[in-house]
């Protein structure tokens, strides 16, 4: 492709470009969920964090089945001070505490905690990581949490991850992306979890 041809390309892009973002006025506080089989899911939720951290507002970030363990992204986010709420409340993979009630009263007192924040509209985004899980393992119900995403103030942002999101979820979240798994180096070539990657 020439040069010319590459600039009339470009002009013709442009230009539906703009006549589509002319047409895109209306903001609203976004529902998200990053479900998948794949990695990725709480990364591209962190991102967002700190774009929001980046703009000033203020965020909450309330970890499921997460806690049992110090995530490195909690110290790295402490610097943001009282910006930023970050509660590790899970107690690690449910394959390690195997207690089902332990479990579900673990997920009860993450997800109050997660509404206290969704229900605050001083955070302008809250994410509740690996809330999806938890709702697969049946350690909440997603009506319980479908009603409390009603309770969130209309220009408030909430991020949903972990595998397995409900049917029912992703029929009410505005954005929903599914990471998909292709290759991973823990299954095919016997590679550990590596701080920096996956925790």
């Amino acid at each position: 492709m020439d040069a010319d041809t590459y600039q009339q390309k470009m002009q013709r892009r442009k230009q539906v470009q703009q006549e589509r973002l002319a047409t895109k006025t209306h903001s609203k506080g976004l529902v998200i969920v990053h479900t998948g089989n794949g990695k990725g899911k709480t990364t591209a939720a962190l991102g967002m964090v700190l774009r929001s951290l980046g703009h000033g507002y203020r965020v909450a970030i309330v970890q499921f089945i997460k806690g049992a363990w110090e995530p490195a992204e909690k110290r790295i986010f402490a610097a943001w001070g009282s910006q930023l709420e970050f509660r590790a409340l899970g107690e690690g993979f449910t394959w390690e505490t195997q207690d089902r009630e332990r479990d579900r009263q673990a997920a009860e007192r993450a997800w109050e905690t997660g509404l206290e924040f969704l229900g605050n509209p001083e955070f302008q985004l809250v994410l509740l990581d690996e809330i999806n899980v938890a709702l697969k393992l049946d350690l909440l119900t997603v009506e319980q949490v479908l009603a409390g995403i009603d309770r969130k103030p209309p220009a408030s942002h909430l991020i949903c991850t972990g595998r397995g999101a409900p049917g029912k979820l992703i029929e009410r979240a505005d954005l929903v992306t599914e990471m998909t798994l292709v290759k991973h180096p823990f299954r095919e070539q016997g590679v550990k979890a590596q701080p920096g990657i996956e925790y």
